[in-house]
């Protein structure tokens, strides 16, 4: 019996759709569990889908118990951060004690990695608004806390015996597979690059700006936008790091500069020829005013080498999948 299988959590949604479109690419063995709350069956372009649960104990052992798995990539969780503050103990449920049930399964039936997609937002406000892995964690808000506490289970469990992991603190991940094959159709998405396109496409009235008095070059927010076909081959690459016997990472995922609200709105301008309808607003609660990644580790221990790190390359990817949505194409997939 094969013992390569892979099980991704969450491989339905945003993310973890374009790393299983490439595992399948790779000739990977694929299996995604998704609950389809955010998730679209139609993304799931390679492998066997699986509808349920991560917290579903008894559902990850039937999955597991056959001995063929070795690794598990773990996308399932909440993601967005003003709803974090407002209601903490569905972060903490989700992304925190559904990840102990999901270890805990893990590690009965003999998996040997795990991939875990973590987030910038463990480091919470910083001085000079830039991140190294050896950067203190200080979340300032329950989304990062709720993440930065399955890092830290992957590490105690990996001391005790328990599967190696690399842990990928994502920045901010934009665009879409180039080729239009999927993309990013969460519902009431609050992505800054997905909300732009949406509004310049009219699916959207407007872009809301959320803070113009930071203290930044424009006021706005700085953020390290990552797009989402180089951050998903960090993941095959983490995958053959971890199988090759590379011990237990932590690694940044951008590019290492930032763009402020400013800078990407009007790349969205310039991919659609058109004005948006900006509207400013205040600060958001748990928002840092810069936020951009050290990111030289996953270079040096990965090998890892983006293609698509170009600010206008990432909304035009974007921006041609909102227009196939906007046009209701068959071929797209969005929330009714």
């Amino acid at each position: 019996m094969k013992n390569n299988r892979i099980l991704l959590t969450g491989g339905a949604g945003y993310i973890g759709s374009h790393v299983v479109r490439q595992l399948g690419a790779a000739g990977e063995e694929v299996v995604t569990l998704d609950n389809l709350s955010t998730g679209f069956e139609a993304a799931v372009t390679a492998g066997d889908l699986v509808v349920g649960d991560t917290g579903d104990s008894q559902l990850l052992n039937k999955i597991l118990s056959d001995g063929s798995f070795d690794t598990v990539i773990h996308f399932a969780a909440h993601t967005i951060v003003p709803e974090s503050v407002a209601d903490p103990l569905k972060y903490y449920r989700n992304n925190t004690a559904n990840s102990r049930v999901l270890l805990e399964a893990a590690q009965r039936n003999d998996v040997r990695h795990i991939v875990f997609s973590s987030t910038a937002a463990v480091y919470g406000e910083l001085a000079d608004g830039k991140a190294s892995e050896d950067t203190p964690t200080r979340p300032v808000n329950p989304y990062g806390t709720s993440k930065l506490m399955t890092e830290w289970m992957l590490r105690d469990l990996a001391n005790a015996g328990g599967p190696s992991y690399a842990a990928l603190r994502y920045f901010n991940v934009a665009g879409c597979e180039p080729g239009g094959s999927i993309g990013q159709s969460t519902p009431k998405a609050t992505l800054l690059v997905k909300v732009a396109c949406e509004a310049a496409v009219g699916t959207r009235s407007h872009v809301s700006v959320f803070g113009t008095d930071y203290p930044t070059p424009d006021g706005t927010g700085i953020r390290d936008y990552i797009h989402v076909e180089d951050l998903a081959a960090a993941h095959l690459d983490a995958l053959d790091y971890l199988r090759k016997g590379g011990d237990s990472i932590i690694l940044n995922c951008g590019y290492g500069h930032g763009y402020s609200v400013r800078q990407v709105l009007d790349a969205v301008e310039r991919a659609n020829e058109s004005k948006l309808t900006i509207v400013d607003e205040p600060r958001r609660a748990g928002d840092p005013p810069e936020l951009v990644a050290i990111a030289n580790r996953v270079r040096d221990v990965l090998g890892w080498e983006p293609r698509y790190d170009d600010l206008d390359t990432i909304v035009s990817t974007s921006l041609a999948w909102e227009r196939r949505i906007a046009g209701q194409d068959p071929g797209a997939y969005w929330a009714i």
